[in-house]
């Protein structure tokens, strides 16, 4: 059996970098929110929900990599 090896996970961005993926992150979300509100309560058809998915990955996206400091 071998021994597990730890691994060991560096950053590659610094604080301000990190910082403006949070930012971005953050901003992506809230206007997924913002459209996915103006959508629902102006009766258009649910397909265009979907339109959501983009704000919403990459706001994911970006709140990850900056957590994940990547």
């Amino acid at each position: 059996m071998s021994e597990p090896s730890a691994e060991v996970c560096l950053a590659n961005i610094g604080p301000r970098e990190q910082r403006k993926r949070m930012t971005y992150g953050v901003v992506a979300l809230a206007v997924g929110v913002a459209i996915g509100l103006a959508l629902w309560g102006s009766g258009v058809h649910r397909g265009w929900r979907l339109v959501l998915a983009l704000p919403f990955w990459m706001g994911a996206l970006g709140v990850f990599q900056a957590r994940e400091k990547t």
